[in-house]
This record gives C-alpha cells, structure tokens and sequence, in this order.
C-alpha cells in the first residue's frame, strides 16, 4: 500500500484548448483542486476543475500553455495549490505560486498551506462591533468603517478607487500594530511597483505583504490571487493572533476571472454573461475574511463598476457580503471635490447610535439631510437659478455647499501632483467642523475656504487674504483692468 502511494501518479495530456487541458490516468484519478506539473520548455501548473469520467480530468492552466501538446507526461503532485506562510512573508512580494517578485533574498521562516481552506465556524466569531478610524472626514463621519468588517470602495473607471485605496493603506497600516496585505488580482503591474516603493519610503514595508495575480496573467491565476492573501491573512489572525488589514484591488477582476474559467469550462452562463456559479465563489472568498476572538482581518475592497451600472449583478453580489459600501461619483470628481465619495448612495451598517453614538449619528443624519435637500434644489437652481428660492432654501443651499467642499481632503497620494500637503483628520475634529458650517458659523466664509483643508480651524487662515483683498479690487478702474488684459 505505502509503495503503491508513493509512487509519482503519472498521465497523459488527451486535448489542449488555450486554458483548458484534458488528462488521462491510468492509476489514480486526481481530486478536484490538485495541483499538476507538465514539464514542457519551463514548467506549467494545471489544477484540477472537474473529473471527466473514471479515467480523465479537466484543469485549468496557472501559466501560459505554450509549448503543451497532446501526449505529454504529466505529474500529480499530490496535494492542491500552496502558499507559503510565517514572518518571513513580511516586506516581500509574491506572485501566486508563492514565488517571491521583488528580486530580494531566498524566502526563509516559512511553512506552505493549502490556499484552500474553509471559513471559521460562526462558533468562534466575534460579535463585537468597534469603529476603524481611516483619518478620512467624509468616511470616518458618514460611512465609518467596521474593525473586522469588510468595505468596498464602488466606482466606474478613472473616479479614484486606487487613489483612495493607497491613501487609506497610508493613513492606516502606520498607526495599525498589525499586519497588512495588499492583494492585487488582474491589476496593472505598474500599480504594483509605485505602491511597493511607496511604502517602501514611508517605512511601513517591514509589516506588509504583498501579493500579485496581474492583468497579463491566465484567468486561473487571477482566480486564485484573492484566496492565496486570505491563507496568509489567516495565518496572522489564527496562529500569531494579531490583526491583519487585507487590501484588495479589485473584487470584481476575481468574478472576471471565474468567469473567463466558467466560459472555458464550457458552464452555461448566466445572467449578463456571468459564471452561474459566481454567488458561490464570491461566498467562499468573502466569508473567510472574519473577526474572531483571537484577532481580526479588516477588508477594504476596491470594486469596479461596469459602465457605472450598480445593478450589474456582480456589484449587486459583492454588496451583499460588505458591512460599509463607499461609492464614488463621477459627477462629483467631475467638479473637481475629491475624494470624489457620494455621501448620499455610500452606506455603513455602523451609523446607528447604539456603535458610534448619539451626537455622531444625530449630525451624519443631519449632513444627510442638506445634501438630500441640495440635491432636489439643484433643478430649480439650474433653471431659475438661486433668486428665485425662498431665504430658508438659499440657507440650505449654502450649508450644503460648504459641508461638500469641507468634506474635501488633499491625500498624501496625490501631494506630488497637486503641491498640496497631505492631511489626516481625526473623527472629533471632522464632527466638530461639520457642526460648526450646519450652525451657520461659516455662512459669511466664501466656500473656497473650505475647499481642501483638513480640521475647520484651517478656515481662518484661508479665509483672510480674501476679506482684505476686497477693496482694493473695488478701488481699481475697470477700462485698465480691460486694458491692461
């Protein structure tokens, strides 16, 4: 029995269509989710998705298949994808495979696991619900964050999600004692490398991990991206007890992806294309990310919205699994007010007053409602424009327009192209400055004077150069303005 075991399960390769490989054993057939070796001109992984009959298995390619032709030998390695794990992942990069990227030194201090592994039991997670700070005013005062609690960040291409993702990895893996993993599925590479050296300069690199499945990459790889960070997070959490921040950039390239191995599988697709099985594979992915009583993973999730369509069945899925859901306006980053976060469609399961209290709740409400209110004037504005409003609209209006602007925030991400300082706001300097423009103490401020600022105490300091220059600008003669133009 033992020889028969250890002998190497050897097959044979029957057809190869770009991804999909059939394989012939005559031994032993391989369990779903085993991982294959083909010895070709560099050595390709193929893991099991489906056993044909009693002699044959279908798999999917983890590399790209040139070079595989029909016949080949292929070896069972025996077990399924691994990952290596420990504190010697900690300031590296890795691609799937758990081969480091990042040209640094042999990986020691490390065990390999399996990346497929089950949620924990409900038994053992944690019930208590305690508010992440991210240093964000419009995040911290209106979706605040769940600690062990997932939140996506929802916006069509080019509104900033990546922006505002790397600002949060700042203002957060810096005061988090824990460790933090970045997990980049089906992302540009130069993504990659800028955040790698970003926090590289900013010192943080030492707690971090990093983990790769790029856009160039074959759909298995990408597929499998998400889970290998997971099986690294949950080696923190469970065996070094600590608190992992999991970052992720983008949930909705791993549904691509599954989608690309469906469509190769030859499954039926479902509804707009989509992998019928998508509910389940986002399930298992997202259920793992948990707080229990030895530590907690925090996720934030950057989710791409196709064609800015939130009833797409994929966002619609991931909006299910999420306690907060920041979603990010077009129309707001057209106007230039960044983070470009829509207060009205973004929602958190941790605004009640029972977890961040009365005063905090009363004013999110409160800000909710101007906005609200902002928004249903605007027509009337645009038409009649702002004369024609009664003195308790024009009041509102006002309110609003320097809640949206104070609600601005220049990130340490972007200082390079903007040549404004990065600032952090803690959440009783973001609550005081709200309730301070909604008790109109501002309301003889221009709005200009909120726009990019962090605490309101900043208003001030912005605000008297355009008091004094008022009258000398009445004082200067209009044709010599025109024509000195």
């Amino acid at each position: 029995m033992t020889t028969s075991t250890s002998a190497p399960n050897i097959g044979t390769i029957l057809s190869v269509r770009g991804s999909v490989v059939d394989i012939r054993f005559e031994n032993r057939l391989p369990p779903i989710n085993t991982l294959l070796h083909v010895n070709a001109q560099v050595q390709i992984a193929v893991e099991v998705w489906a056993q044909l009959d009693a002699y044959s298995v279908r798999g999917i390619a983890l590399t790209p298949t040139q070079g595989l032709a029909r016949g080949m030998p292929v070896t069972d390695t025996g077990g399924p994808l691994t990952t290596p794990v420990g504190k010697g992942t900690l300031s590296r990069m890795f691609d799937v495979f758990g081969n480091a990227i990042d040209r640094g030194p042999v990986l020691s201090d490390v065990s390999w696991r399996s990346v497929h592994r089950s949620p924990p039991p409900l038994a053992q997670r944690s019930t208590q619900s305690e508010i992440f700070e991210t240093g964000i005013k419009v995040i911290d005062v209106l979706v605040p964050l769940e600690r062990g609690g997932k939140a996506g960040l929802f916006g069509g291409a080019g509104v900033g999600k990546t922006v505002l993702l790397t600002e949060m990895i700042h203002n957060v893996v810096g005061h988090h004692d824990g460790v933090s993993i970045f997990c980049g599925i089906g992302e540009r590479c130069r993504e990659g490398e800028e955040l790698y050296h970003d926090m590289k300069d900013a010192g943080v690199l030492p707690n971090m991990v990093m983990v790769f499945g790029q856009m160039n990459e074959p759909p298995g790889s990408r597929f499998r991206a998400g889970h290998v960070a997971l099986t690294m997070a949950e080696y923190f959490r469970d065996d070094e007890h600590r608190d992992v921040l999991l970052l992720i950039d983008n949930v909705f390239r791993f549904i691509q992806a599954g989608s690309e191995v469906s469509g190769l599988m030859g499954q039926m697709p479902s509804r707009l294309g989509y992998q019928p099985t998508m509910a389940t594979e986002l399930a298992g992915l997202e259920e793992r990310i948990a707080n229990t009583a030895t530590g907690a993973i925090t996720s934030i999730q950057a989710v791409y919205v196709p064609a800015d369509d939130f009833t797409d069945p994929a966002a619609v899925h991931i909006f299910s699994h999420l306690s907060a859901s920041i979603v990010l306006s077009r129309d707001r980053a057209s106007e230039g007010l960044f983070p470009a976060i829509d207060p009205l469609q973004s929602n958190s399961k941790m605004a009640t007053p029972g977890i961040i209290g009365d005063r905090h709740y009363r004013l999110a409400q409160e800000i909710r409602h101007t906005l609200a209110q902002y928004s249903e004037l605007k027509d009337i504005i645009s038409m009649l424009g702002l004369e024609q409003l009664s003195q308790d609209d024009r009041n509102v209006v006002a309110r609003a327009r320097r809640l949206e602007r104070f609600l601005t925030q220049p990130f340490f991400t972007t200082e390079q192209f903007s040549g404004v300082s990065g600032k952090t706001v803690s959440l009783k300097d973001a609550l005081d400055g709200c309730e301070r423009i909604l008790n109109d103490e501002f309301k003889d401020v221009p709005e200009s004077a909120l726009y990019m600022i962090g605490a309101i105490d900043e208003v001030k300091m912005a605000a008297k150069p355009t008091v004094e220059v008022k009258p000398i600008a009445k004082l200067t003669p209009e044709p010599e303005m025109v024509h000195a133009s």
